[in-house]
C-alpha cells in the first residue's frame, strides 16, 4: 500500500512538473512576435558581413532584443515606397504578417529621384498615400506600424554645418504619424544630432570612407555618405532601441 501511494505522489509531481512546462512553452509561444522592416539600403542587411564594411541598421538590431522576437528584414537596396509595392514585396509582408508583429517603415531616399519614374513619388501624394497604405494594412492583419523619418546623409557645407536633403519627406511622415496615430521616431532629427556630435572628419567613421586599398572589400576609393558602416548602423540602431524605450510600444518589454 506505501509502494501504491509513494508511486501516485510521484506520479502527480512528475504530471504537475510537465503541466508547468507545457504551460510555459505556451505562454512562450504566445510571446514570440516578429518586427517586420520595409525600406531601402540603409535598413537593408548585406552580403557578406563579415568582410562587407556596410551595413544596415535593422541588420545590427536583433542583438539588442531577447529571444522571443524574430527580426524579419524586408527592407531592400534601391527601393522607394512605389517601387517596394510595385515589386509586390509588400504584398509578400502580408502574407505572413500576424496580428501582435511589427512593421517598421523608412522609405524616402529613393522616392526622391525625380528622374526615375519607376522610384519617384509626389512627397504630398503618391508618397503620403504609399504611407497610409502601409499603416492601414498593417493594421488590418492586426499588427503594429511604425513610422521613421530618413536617415541623414552626411552633408556638411564649408562652414562644417550640416546640411538637409531630404526637403519635405519626413514631414510628411510625421504628418501621416499625427494623422492616424502611429508611432514615429524622427531619424532625420535623431541622426542629425549624432553626425554632428561625430563632427565634420569623425562622422564619415560612421559612413563608407576609403582611400584606394586602404579596405581589401573595395578595389578602388569609397566616399559614400548615405550609407553606413558598422559602427554607423549601431549607431542608429542605438538611437531607435532609445526611442523605442520612451514610446508607448509593448515592443519596449522585449528589449534586452
Amino acid at each position: 500500500m506505501k509502494h501504491f501511494k509513494l508511486s501516485v505522489i510521484i506520479f502527480l509531481v512528475v504530471f504537475q512538473s510537465c503541466k508547468i512546462q507545457e504551460n510555459q512553452q505556451k505562454i512562450k509561444a504566445q510571446q514570440q512576435i516578429t518586427i517586420y522592416a520595409i525600406g531601402d539600403s540603409t535598413m537593408a542587411n548585406k552580403k557578406n558581413p563579415s568582410e562587407n564594411p556596410e551595413h544596415g541598421w535593422v541588420q545590427v538590431l536583433p542583438q539588442f532584443f531577447n529571444s522571443n522576437v524574430s527580426i524579419d528584414n524586408r527592407a531592400v537596396n534601391g527601393r522607394s515606397t512605389r517601387s517596394f509595392i510595385a515589386e509586390n514585396k509588400w504584398e509578400a509582408v502580408l502574407k505572413t504578417l500576424k496580428k501582435g508583429d511589427y512593421v517598421l517603415i523608412q522609405f524616402g531616399h529613393n522616392d526622391q529621384k525625380e528622374k526615375d519614374p519607376k522610384r519617384y513619388t509626389n512627397p504630398h501624394t503618391a508618397y503620403r498615400n504609399n504611407l497610409i497604405k502601409f499603416v492601414s494594412e498593417t493594421r488590418k492583419k492586426g499588427a503594429i506600424p511604425v513610422l521613421f523619418s530618413s536617415i541623414v546623409r552626411r552633408k556638411f557645407n564649408e562652414y562644417g554645418t550640416l546640411v538637409d536633403t531630404h526637403g519635405v519627406y519626413p514631414l510628411e511622415v510625421r504628418l501621416v504619424a499625427n494623422e492616424f496615430n502611429v508611432t514615429f521616431v524622427d531619424l532625420q532629427y535623431l541622426t542629425e544630432q549624432l553626425e554632428e556630435s561625430y563632427g565634420v572628419e569623425n562622422s564619415k567613421k560612421l559612413h563608407l570612407h576609403f582611400e584606394a586599398g586602404e579596405n581589401s572589400y573595395y578595389n578602388e576609393a569609397k566616399h559614400d555618405d548615405t550609407h553606413l558602416s558598422e559602427l554607423g548602423a549601431t549607431e542608429v540602431s542605438k538611437l531607435v532601441i532609445e526611442a523605442i524605450k520612451k514610446s508607448n510600444l509593448k515592443l519596449k518589454e522585449y528589449i534586452k
